[in-house]
């Protein structure tokens, strides 16, 4: 399996999953994670952020075990690990297959859109030192996902944060790191005057 390097990427080795997985069988977190490879932080952040922003999201706890899912690949991106290390109960957590078939589909579009924007741009920014720089910014949104995850919809913006460094990892394009290091700051500014 080549390594994915952009969205549709990503959303065509998740729809193999979903669809090869024997109907009687349940998709877990740890399949859609297998699907895109636990040795690239990139997709694996992507595939994260993606889960965070979905309907998948108003399933109870899921906002908030996404973002703790967050911390351990992000702590381990800062530390430079090769092997990525995850909890197995949280590979555990079974996802509706077909909640993972609908959102993939409606994923496309906005995939497409997005893979035209993606390029290799900057990629000093997705180098040592600048990519421990960038998964210490992966954990702030991770970790202000807990608060604003208090207020109804808030805690979508780190989730997007997440998908713009997944995007810029993946594509080692240094504008979506950028854009998602506003995103992580727009997110912190909001915490301060809508939350406290």
């Amino acid at each position: 399996m080549s390594e994915p390097s952009n969205l549709n990427d990503v959303l065509d080795e998740i729809e193999e999953t979903a669809e090869a997985q024997p109907a009687s069988q349940p998709l877990t977190l740890g399949d859609v994670l297998d699907s895109v490879g636990r040795r690239s932080y990139g997709p694996l952040l992507l595939v994260i952020g993606l889960i965070a922003i979905s309907p998948l999201t108003a399933l109870p706890g899921l906002t908030w075990a996404t973002a703790a899912l967050t911390i351990i690949v992000a702590g381990q991106m800062a530390l430079g690990l090769p092997h990525l290390w995850l909890p197995k109960s949280a590979l555990n957590i079974r996802i509706g297959r077909r909640q993972v078939a609908d959102g993939v589909e409606k994923s496309r579009p906005a995939a497409r859109w997005i893979d035209h924007l993606l390029k290799a741009r900057l990629q000093f920014l997705s180098k040592p030192p600048f990519a421990n720089l960038v998964a210490l910014m992966v954990l702030a949104a991770a970790l202000i996902t807990f608060p604003l995850g208090l207020v109804p919809l808030l805690p979508l913006i780190p989730g997007i944060a997440i998908v713009a460094f997944g995007l810029g990892v993946t594509a080692r394009d240094g504008v979506w790191l950028l854009l998602g290091t506003l995103i992580v700051s727009g997110a912190f500014w909001l915490l301060l005057t809508r939350v406290f």
